[in-house]
This record gives C-alpha cells, sequence and structure tokens, in this order.
C-alpha cells in the first residue's frame, strides 16, 4: 500500500514534470517583439521599423520648440535604424509637436515655483509611400518633474529645463517606436 506522504510526493514529481513537458513544447512559439526573424513570409520587425522615413519635425525656427523637434527627431532615428544606413523607405511618419509647462509646487513664504511640469503632447500619421494611404496614427505624451532652484541659480533652472525637455523627447521617441513596432507585428 501506498501511503499519503509517498502519494503526495508523487502528485508533486508528475505536477513538475507535467509543467516541464508544457514548456518546453510551447518555447518555440514565443518570439521577441524585435527579434532578428519575422514570421514565415514576413521582414523582421528591425527591418520594418529601419524602413520609415522620418523628415524633420516642424516647429518654428529659432524656438525652444525647433530644438525639443530635433531632439525628438534623433532620438527617434536613433531608435528606428540602430544607428545602422538607412534601408529603402517603404512608410513616411510625420509627426507634430506641441510643448507646454507648468509650475507644481509654489514656495508657500517666497510663492517662487519649486518644481514645474515639462509636457510634450506628440501627434503622428504614417502613410505607406507605395500607395499614399494612411495605417496608422496615434499620440504619444510624456511629463517630466524637474527642480527649479531658487533666483540665485538661474542657470541650473535653465540647465534643469533642458534636460527634462531631453527627457520628454526621449519618452515620446520611446513610446512611438513601440507603438511602430506594434504596428509591423500585429498590422493594427
Amino acid at each position: 500500500m501506498w501511503s499519503r506522504d509517498r502519494l503526495a510526493a508523487l502528485s508533486r514529481v508528475t505536477r513538475i514534470a507535467t509543467a516541464l513537458a508544457v514548456a518546453g513544447m510551447t518555447a518555440a512559439c514565443f518570439q521577441p517583439l524585435y527579434g532578428d526573424r519575422g514570421p514565415v513570409g514576413s521582414p523582421a520587425v528591425q527591418d520594418a521599423l529601419a524602413a520609415v522615413e522620418v523628415p524633420p519635425i516642424e516647429a518654428p525656427k529659432g524656438t525652444p520648440v525647433a530644438r525639443i523637434a530635433v531632439e525628438t527627431r534623433n532620438q527617434l532615428m536613433f531608435d528606428l535604424t540602430g544607428g545602422g544606413g538607412h534601408n529603402t523607405q517603404t512608410h513616411k511618419l510625420t509627426i507634430r509637436l506641441i510643448p507646454s509647462s507648468s509650475t507644481i509646487i509654489l514656495d508657500p513664504i517666497t510663492q517662487r515655483p519649486e518644481f514645474d511640469n515639462f509636457s510634450l503632447d506628440a501627434y503622428f500619421t504614417m502613410i505607406e509611400i507605395a500607395t499614399g494611404r494612411l495605417v496608422m496614427s496615434g499620440n504619444a505624451t510624456s511629463r517630466v518633474t524637474y527642480n527649479v532652484p531658487g533666483q540665485e541659480q538661474r542657470f541650473a533652472k535653465a540647465r534643469g529645463r533642458r534636460d527634462a525637455e531631453n527627457q520628454a523627447a526621449k519618452l515620446i521617441a520611446d513610446q512611438i517606436r513601440s507603438r511602430l513596432a506594434s504596428y509591423f507585428v500585429a498590422g493594427t
């Protein structure tokens, strides 16, 4: 006769073996999103992303928005191509940026801002170059909070804002790249 302890141990071993067998059988079913091989008959996501043309983002020249637009485009181009050369372009991505800022915390005594929030909203559309058909549109949003030091540290305030703008541009580029990768994998 089997004792309860032996039956419990056998049951545990059976469950573990079943879980390992199922994991082994389904291991080949999963593929990383940014893998270097696509499903049968389709290009890899990296190749599809590298084939997206990103024209310069329109912004008034000589303004902080122009610098943010260049930073966003540079981040996105690096994210899409990995710093490599360009493939033949299959899609065109246009982006419109809307920056804004607001004060979050005021010093109760001096009424000077202590923390500001920089917001960057991006609206983008992607068209297929061969057909001219709109295949995707969307928006991305980033909010970055930065410290505003006292009145005597105006250069630190300017650097804090610039760092917040750069971080917001990077976040926007990451969100757009992720949405484009999702489109090329799922088609939606």
